[in-house]
C-alpha cells in the first residue's frame, strides 16, 4: 500500500514545479487526476489532465461519497475521485496537489479508513518573494494580485494543520527536502 501525500500552498509558491520535478525523478509516485465539470481546454486529454464529467454525473458521485474532496469555482465543480485514488494507492504512493480546504476534506474523508494522509504545505521564503513571483506573472490586475495575496496569507496561516512546512527558497534544495520528506514517510509506513 502506498502513502497518500497532500501538497498545498499559495498560488505562485512553486508547488506545481516541485511536484513535476519530483515525479520526473521518482517513478514510485503518481499524481492524482481530478474530475471537473468544465469543458476541456485545447490539448487537455480525458484521464490525463482531468476526468471531464457532466454536472449531473459529478453531483451524483458527490452525493454517493465518491470524492475525497470537492469544491466549486466559477460555476464549475472540481473533485478528487475517491475510488481512483484508493485503487492507485494499492500499487504506489499518490500525490494530491490541492488547496487547504481540500486537504482538510481529505483528512476528514479518510478518518477511520486506515489511510493517514501526509499533509505538506509549501511556503515562500517570505511575503516579498511571493509578491515578486505573483507580480512576475503579469497576468493579474492590482485587485487580483491583492486577492491572491490575501488568499496566500490565509492558506499559510493553516500550515499549523499540516504535518510539514517546506519553504521553497531555492528550487533544487526545496525539491530535495520534499523528496526526503516523502522517502521518510514512505519508509515509516513500511515498518
Amino acid at each position: 500500500m502506498g502513502t497518500l501525500f497532500v501538497i498545498s500552498g499559495p498560488s505562485g509558491v512553486g508547488k506545481g514545479t516541485l511536484v513535476k520535478l519530483l515525479l520526473e525523478e521518482d517513478s514510485s509516485l503518481a499524481l492524482s487526476v481530478s474530475c471537473t465539470t468544465r469543458q476541456p481546454r485545447a490539448g487537455e486529454r480525458e484521464g490525463k489532465e482531468y476526468f471531464f464529467l457532466s454536472k449531473e454525473e459529478f453531483l451524483r458521485r458527490r452525493d454517493e461519497n465518491g470524492f475525497l474532496e470537492w469544491d466549486e469555482h466559477f460555476g464549475n465543480f472540481y473533485g478528487t475521485p475517491k475510488p481512483f485514488v484508493l485503487e492507485m494507492l494499492k500499487e504506489r504512493s499518490v500525490i494530491l496537489e490541492i488547496d487547504v480546504r481540500g486537504a482538510m476534506q481529505v483528512r476528514e474523508a479518510l478518518k477511520g479508513s486506515g489511510i493517514s494522509p501526509v499533509l505538506i504545505m509549501i511556503a515562500p521564503p517570505n511575503e516579498e518573494t511571493l509578491i515578486d513571483r505573483l507580480a512576475g506573472r503579469a497576468s493579474e490586475s492590482e485587485e487580483e494580485l491583492k486577492t491572491r495575496l490575501d488568499r496566500a496569507r490565509y492558506e499559510l496561516s493553516k500550515s499549523v494543520d499540516y504535518d510539514y512546512l517546506l519553504v521553497n527558497d531555492e528550487l533544487d534544495a526545496a525539491k530535495n527536502r520534499l523528496k526526503d520528506i516523502i522517502e521518510t514517510e514512505k519508509s515509516k509506513r513500511r515498518l
